[in-house]
């Protein structure tokens, strides 16, 4: 019908899509902070250099020999006495504080975040602890959102919308993938697919990249992250064959096996923590330690790691790669669990790429730099449940347009694996474990569906205004026949919808006035008034060609259990009534298209001969 339209959209749209434009340049600057802080730390706890680097730099174990094993430790201490006494909130990785705050929050988010965060997340890495910059970055983003949402009059849905699109703004402006960030936004953090969220989700990731891009072309390096891509493949790989294909598949097999083997370990630790008697302040340097223990064997695995990242990349991978991967593993799972700050992402891509590069060895087809990249991908869609992401994120990391399909490959048979096996992902066990379910399957609701007109009944009983209240009460709520209601539609003489009366409406009013008039006098005494007199406001009426969403949204914001339906063509003609129990067979008819099993055609339809 002409009424109904695709979407619900209003310019409201425009309006929050114009904050977040500002949101997205605002993020595109903190995510430079936040990179420099990292510098800045490493150089001041390795180096012991206040200078600020114009780039990433990882720990540099060998400049402080034994003594180095102690930094980490350091830098745990000091993250265990921010989150003690600053906030608790900058603990973990920070993208299941952002769900927290997206579905129990309502988009609000305090504003130490956006300054504790970063700077704990900033002291942890460049102690060397084995974390990515991409889930403080998008903490601290959508604090940024929320912040400015907040000194706005906004809905809970509309700072929900700007908090998630500071957070993919962070992530567009740290790694230069707009389009990954908002795959990201969409498979994990929106809970929905409407253009009130994704068009300022999409324009905030779009203008984060482009003032990283312009700063970097006004050569401005140390107010930019470089140009894109970040990891340039030179030359790009493919086309390929089959067997590529098919190897393909089987990293992503492996790379399932591997996400769920770190989820484990990473919830594991955390359970460890949990058992020590002493105060969780003090985790974050136990953590620490075990970082420079490992940090001892294998320095590589400390920081970030993007050199790692690049090498893997480009087919020279780095020495002792296997333990390389085991120690990156078990001193990121370990410190993660002990709640100290730091993000999952850039571990996810190193671990990933090295379990590709073994695979390398003995897979057909590709080539040495194919299979790291295809690794990254699996791991990280398997791990945080977002194969778009997984595959898109290293697409643009690269800009190595032939690899999509093997990358989509990967990526998806690793969430498969992980889906079947794993109830809840690295980023919702945390959100889980705090007592709130998250359901990350998305589909367009029963009720939106299916019309009014389908589910209503057509046979409604009204009520004349001019009717005494006395015999409204002994013909319509007090009569024996079993097709009573709760409520019924008021009309004039002309027909012409009025109003409701309730059982409720009358049941008050007539308390009200049995106190009133006081015991001892009959019903017309205390009530002589008629049945227009008990109406209370205005009818909340539907239309035919509406939704039962609509319907049950109307419902719920009036407090009322059914609605009048009216004419298209004269809003005073009552045509059906809409009730809650009504409201459940667009529920009823999803549940039977999802549990029964028909056969329309069986094989003997094909292979039997008429006679």
């Amino acid at each position: 019908m002409k009424q109904k339209g695709d979407f619900t959209a209003d310019l409201r749209l425009l309006w929050i899509a114009g904050l977040a434009i500002p949101v997205g340049a605002l993020c595109a600057f903190v995510a430079v902070l936040l990179q420099r802080l990292i510098g800045f730390f490493t150089n001041l706890f390795y180096n012991l250099d206040f200078t600020i680097p114009s780039k990433m730099v990882d720990p540099n174990f060998d400049t402080l020999s034994w003594v180095a094993i102690f930094v980490p430790v350091l830098g745990g201490l000091i993250v265990g006495l921010m989150a003690r006494y600053g906030s608790e909130r900058i603990r973990g990785h920070g993208i299941p504080e952002a769900l927290e705050a997206i579905l129990i929050g309502e988009g609000r988010m305090q504003p130490r975040v956006a300054i504790l965060k970063p700077l704990s997340s900033a002291i942890s890495i460049g102690s060397g602890g084995p974390f990515g910059a991409e889930g403080p970055i998008i903490m601290t983003g959508g604090a940024v959102g929320s912040i400015i949402a907040q000194v706005f009059h906004m809905s809970a849905a509309e700072r929900k919308t700007l908090l998630v699109a500071g957070a993919s703004g962070g992530m567009a402006a740290t790694f230069g993938t707009p389009v990954a960030a908002v795959l990201l936004a969409v498979e994990l953090l929106l809970f929905e697919l409407k253009p009130r969220s994704f068009v300022p989700v999409a324009l905030a990731a779009a203008m984060a990249t482009l003032v990283r891009r312009i700063f970097w072309e006004k050569g401005l390096p140390f107010l930019s992250l470089g140009p894109d891509p970040l990891f340039a493949v030179v030359p790009p790989h493919g086309p390929f064959e089959v067997s590529t294909l098919s190897s393909s598949a089987f990293v992503g097999l492996t790379g399932g096996v591997m996400a769920l083997l770190l989820t484990w370990a990473v919830y594991a630790a955390e359970d460890g923590f949990q058992l020590l008697p002493i105060h969780w302040m003090w985790w974050p340097a136990i953590g620490g330690l075990i970082v420079g223990i490992g940090g001892a064997f294998q320095p590589h695995a400390l920081g970030v790691g993007y050199d790692n990242i690049k090498q893997l990349l480009s087919g020279n991978y780095p020495d002792q790669l296997i333990w390389l991967m085991i120690v990156k593993a078990l001193i990121w799972a370990l410190a993660l669990g002990s709640g100290t700050s730091g993000g999952v992402l850039a571990p996810l891509l190193i671990m990933g790429g090295a379990l590709g590069a073994l695979e390398a060895g003995f897979l057909p087809g590709g080539d040495a730099r194919l299979w790291p990249l295809v690794g990254m991908a699996a791991v990280m869609g398997g791990t945080m449940r977002s194969p778009l992401t997984g595959a898109v994120f290293a697409l643009e990391l690269t800009h190595d347009m032939n690899a999509l399909l093997p990358l989509l490959i990967a990526a998806v048979i690793a969430h498969m694996f992980t889906v079947l096996v794993m109830k809840r992902s690295i980023l919702t066990e945390k959100v889980a474990r705090r007592g709130f379910h998250v359901s990350r399957e998305y589909s367009v609701d029963p009720l939106e569906r299916v019309s009014i007109a389908e589910v209503m009944t057509d046979k409604v009983v009204t009520v004349p205004a001019s009717l005494p209240i006395k015999d409204l009460m002994e013909k319509y709520f007090l009569s024996p026949q079993p097709k009573r209601h709760q409520a019924y539609p008021v009309v004039d003489d002309q027909g012409g919808l009025v109003g409701m009366v309730t059982r409720a409406n009358l049941l008050e009013d007539w308390v009200t006035g049995s106190l009133r008039k006081g015991p001892g006098q009959g019903f017309e005494e205390i009530y002589p008034i008629i049945t227009y007199d008990l109406i209370a406001r205005e009818p909340i009426t539907a239309f035919p060609w509406e939704s039962c969403r609509v319907a049950a949204e109307r419902m719920a914001e009036a407090g009322v259990g059914r609605l009048p339906v009216v004419s298209p063509d004269d809003p005073k003609k009552v045509i059906g009534m809409v009730t809650r129990s009504d409201l459940l067979k667009p529920r009823a008819r999803h549940v039977a298209e999802e549990a029964r099993r028909e056969r329309f055609f069986g094989w003997r339809a094909f292979f039997s001969r008429r006679k």
